[in-house]
């Protein structure tokens, strides 16, 4: 397992093919993508090319790991916008939802953009019905920059 960074609860490692399986449970699960559009299920084979995709490109693509019990939390990524912005996003499977991953999983990858790729700013965009979600943006310092009926536009200004 190739760590990146850490923090308290979490490991960060680079995104890997021997993942694919627990990717796509996580991106076919109904319950974990309802406020994605719509789109058909993934295959494992995507999803393999997916993450083999990721490492080619050097992508800032993390996949998160519990600490002790090394089972899978999620992905989250910092997507290009230009070199001191990048984009937000993040997905946790199901069955690690409501145990604070998510506030310490963007907490955490903030301070690496900071800290580590010197970054000035990050912005993500979020469905306006996940609710959930944007009080955890709000928590972890993101505040809003625009909203249009389908979409939440949310930014986080390094000082």
């Amino acid at each position: 397992m190739n760590i990146v960074f850490e923090s308290k609860n979490i490991l960060f490692v680079k995104v890997s093919p021997s993942f694919a399986e627990d990717y796509l449970k996580m991106v076919n699960d109904k319950e974990v993508t309802r406020f994605f559009e719509a789109r058909p299920a993934y295959t494992l084979e995507q999803e393999i090319k997916w993450a083999n995709n990721k490492l080619a490109n050097d992508a800032t693509c993390y996949s998160m790991v519990e600490k002790g019990s090394l089972e899978f939390i999620g992905n989250i990524e910092l997507m290009d916008v230009d070199e001191v912005s990048k984009e937000l996003g993040i997905i946790i499977t199901l069955d690690k939802e409501n145990k604070g991953y998510g506030t310490e999983a963007i907490l955490a990858i903030l301070k690496y953009a900071k800290d580590e790729l010197g970054l000035h700013k990050v912005v993500l965009r979020a469905n306006p019905l996940n609710k959930r979600a944007i009080h955890v943006y709000e928590k972890c310092g993101f505040s809003y920059y625009n909203k249009t009926s389908d979409k939440v536009y949310m930014q986080i200004i390094f000082k």
